[in-house]
């Protein structure tokens, strides 16, 4: 990959790259998409798909995480990509690995704090890649709101030649964030899921009207997600866009962002207020 990368520098062609841990679906495919227009018709697109063990905490899904590799190269076939970049766990983290990443300041709540050390294992892993596909551009979606902020400081702090461009979310048409771990949501489940999307909704008419304590917008969020049989609230926060710091009062412009556990599936979702 990096003989590849280093032909296409010399030859002058930009390189757009997606990272992703494959089990591909429409809103991965937006991503590439995106990336096929800023890299030209000159330009290279590079996908990767890699479920990258670093950023699994010992009691979550890495074992289990949905997998389909002819199914993920066919989507970016169709996507527009030139590359399809699958890296092993022996060339990612050999056996003496001892080096990480670790972003101090915008990585310790939300995420952060829920699931300790993942996002070491996020910025060490995308470091890596793009030592490995030395793109000059990278595309993430927005639903991992929290996780773009931390690759862009990352990413300026290091002195990465990269430009970071965050994609929309996609979502179904009842306005579920579309994600890999969809897959395990049985039929009830999978309704109930749409909570994710409607406390955000219920958040933004609150705050179109007046500003609005944080304190009553987490109590009326608990309430919409506890009213789900199945559906159990990780966090809710709400918090300024730049500095991922938290507000007390919510105003539009603020960031409303949460994890609810539907069944034992954990799903993540934001949304501007």
């Amino acid at each position: 990959m990096q003989r590849l990368a280093r032909q296409w520098q010399r030859a002058g062609k930009a390189v757009v790259f997606v990272p992703t841990m494959g089990f591909l679906h429409r809103g991965h495919a937006s991503l590439m998409e995106r990336a096929r227009k800023l890299a030209g018709r000159k330009g290279r697109v590079v996908a990767s798909v890699y479920v990258n063990p670093t950023q699994f905490g010992p009691n979550e899904d890495f074992a289990r995480y949905p997998r389909d590799a002819k199914g993920d190269q066919r989507l970016c076939r169709a996507a527009g990509v030139d590359v399809f970049f699958a890296p092993g766990n022996a060339e990612m983290y050999p056996a003496d690995f001892s080096t990480a990443v670790q972003e101090e300041k915008l990585a310790g709540g939300m995420e952060g704090a829920a699931r300790p050390g993942h996002f070491r294992g996020v910025t060490t892993i995308v470091a890596k890649l793009f030592n490995a596909v030395l793109p000059t551009a990278a595309v993430f979606g927005a639903k991992d709101f929290q996780q773009a902020a931390v690759i862009r400081r990352m990413t300026r702090d290091l002195n990465f030649p990269v430009k970071i461009v965050v994609a929309p979310t996609v979502r179904e048409a009842d306005g579920l964030a579309m994600s890999s771990r969809n897959k395990y949501l049985s039929p009830a489940e999978r309704e109930q899921a749409t909570v994710l999307w409607r406390a955000v909704q219920r958040a933004q008419e609150a705050v179109a009207r007046r500003p609005v304590a944080v304190a009553q917008l987490r109590r009326e969020t608990a309430r919409m997600v506890e009213a789900q049989p199945g559906a159990r609230l990780d966090y809710v926060e709400f918090f300024d866009p730049e500095t991922l710091q938290p507000v007390r009062t919510v105003k539009p412009g603020t960031r409303m962002a949460l994890a609810v556990f539907v069944g034992k599936t954990r799903l993540i979702d934001n949304g501007g207020v």
